[in-house]
């Protein structure tokens, strides 16, 4: 319970005085009679003896005004979380030539291994990476086509994020899927942004018009806004499949205002894993379309780099987060609930017993 007004109270102070001025102004009525000897002997009656009653029901009807004036309010505070961050897509090259080996700290695992394990702590944090909690986060991944494995999601729900992308498997080297549509990818990845930042728009604006008729008082900032929109792709090859043009797919996503992080995978020679049961390593050929990968990014407002092995790829991530940095504001808000009436009808109960008794049973004459 939380008053309003509580230098109201000192109103209090007031009310025994009244009492008081009541009692000794009650004069007693004037009225001849021959001898008083007989009726001193018969003493008061208890209702002469209890009309301090009527006084005292007055004093509690004016204590209880008081109080209702003082505007008694039960309220609940809570915290709110506003987060100003970015909507975040990952784009994954699950290819064929993702099964190449890469070194990461200091082993020899897949390029697709290493990107799995450096994007999870770039999401989660790890190993020198902050972690990205409070960011709205998808995953695409793609070869001849391009998947959307999970639709941006926040806090939390990065769990199953993460899990989905463990699952990715490189596409085998004899599979007619084996190809890569960096194009696709970009504009898929794009396409998904765009409908997220319009859900939480319309989210937002009934969040508000809600919170302006409930309470009527400070408006309530939206839970998340999308500060910045940016795609993070990670690529060992080049384009060969799909409808869209990269460079197209970059202007579609220029002119929703996403950026788009290219990350070459891999460099110089690479080797792959025989199948065999020696296991012996292949070497391969070096694909990656460095030139291509950097116009994407560069026209969109992000940067291109390569990543040689895990660390680089690690430093990479790190230098993205600088690039997009998220505002996370904690407000507390109250809601409060009016009491006041009670009190002023607890007052004007008393009254009324006040009234009736003087009424009633502590009727007198004059």
């Amino acid at each position: 319970m939380q008053l309003y007004s509580p230098w109201v109270l000192l109103l209090l102070l007031l009310v025994p005085l009244t009492g008081y001025l009541m009692l000794r102004g009650g004069g007693r009525a004037r009225l001849r009679f021959s001898s008083l000897r007989d009726v001193r002997a018969v003493g008061p009656s208890w209702r002469i003896r209890l009309r301090w009653l009527l006084v005292l029901a007055r004093v509690v009807c004016l204590a209880l005004l008081v109080v209702a004036l003082a505007r008694p309010r039960q309220g609940s505070q809570y915290h709110r979380v506003s987060t100003k961050g970015v909507a975040l897509e990952l784009v994954v090259d699950r290819s064929g030539s993702m099964e190449a080996q890469m070194n990461y700290e200091g082993r020899q695992m897949t390029r697709l291994e290493v990107v799995k394990r450096v994007l999870a702590d770039f999401v989660k944090g790890g190993n020198g990476l902050e972690g990205r909690p409070s960011d709205m986060m998808g995953l695409v991944t793609f070869a001849r086509y391009a998947d959307t494995v999970c639709p941006p999601v926040q806090g939390q729900t990065h769990d199953a994020l993460l899990g989905l992308l463990e699952q990715a498997q490189v596409t085998p080297q004899n599979s007619p899927e084996n190809a890569t549509s960096i194009g696709d990818a970009i504009a898929l990845a794009a396409a998904r942004l765009k409908t997220i930042e319009e859900e939480l728009t319309r989210r937002n604006m009934q969040l508000k018009a809600d919170t302006q008729m409930e309470e009527g008082e400070e408006e309530v900032k939206p839970e998340f806004e999308i500060q910045s929109k940016a795609i993070v792709l990670l690529t060992d090859g080049r384009n060969n499949a799909g409808q869209y043009q990269p460079l197209e797919a970059a202007e579609l996503a220029k002119k929703w205002d996403i950026k788009v992080y290219t990350i070459g995978i891999g460099g110089g020679e690479a080797f792959m894993r025989d199948q065999g049961i020696f296991g012996f390593l292949i070497p391969t050929g070096q694909e990656l379309d460095e030139g291509l990968l950097r116009a994407v990014a560069e026209g969109t407002g992000g940067f291109y780099s390569r990543a040689e092995d895990g660390e680089a790829l690690r430093t990479i991530c790190d230098k993205i987060d600088e690039q997009e940095k998220t505002e996370i504001e904690s407000v507390e808000y109250s809601r409060y609930e009016e009491k006041f009436s009670l009190w002023a009808l607890a007052a004007l109960a008393v009254l009324a017993l006040e009234i009736a008794m003087s009424c009633t049973v502590f009727r007198k004459v004059p």
